[in-house]
C-alpha cells in the first residue's frame, strides 16, 4: 500500500498562520471525506510539528483518526506529500527561483 503523508495546518484544518501551541483550528470542510476516501487504497499518515498527543486528541475528536496510521514530525518515505506551503522542483533553478520570489 503506497503511503500519502499529509499536513495538517492549512490542509485538514481552518489555519492561517496565527499558531497557538495549544489550539488546533477546526476542521476544514472537506477533510473528513477525503481521509475516509484516502484511507481505503492508501496508507495515510499525518505530517506536523505540532504535539503529537494534542495532535491526536484532535484527530480523534473530529472522527478521523482511524482513517490514519501514523503522526509524525519527520519527512518520511512516501508516495505523496500533500502541504498548503509548498513548491514543486520541476529540475530546472532559473523556475524554482521564480517560484519562490512569487510565493504567497
Amino acid at each position: 500500500m503506497k503511503t500519502i503523508l499529509i499536513d495538517l495546518d492549512g490542509v485538514l484544518n481552518t489555519y492561517t498562520g496565527n499558531y497557538q501551541a495549544d489550539y488546533i483550528s477546526p476542521i476544514k470542510e472537506g477533510a473528513y471525506d477525503l481521509l475516509k476516501k484516502l484511507s481505503y487504497e492508501y496508507d495515510v499518515k499525518i505530517f506536523t510539528t505540532r504535539n503529537q498527543d494534542l495532535t491526536k486528541e484532535w484527530l480523534i475528536n473530529n472522527d478521523i483518526y482511524k482513517y490514519t496510521s501514523e503522526i509524525t514530525n519527520k519527512k518520511i518515505p512516501a508516495w505523496l506529500i500533500i502541504d498548503d506551503r509548498c513548491i514543486t522542483f520541476s529540475g530546472d533553478y532559473e523556475d524554482l527561483m521564480n517560484k519562490i520570489e512569487k510565493f504567497r
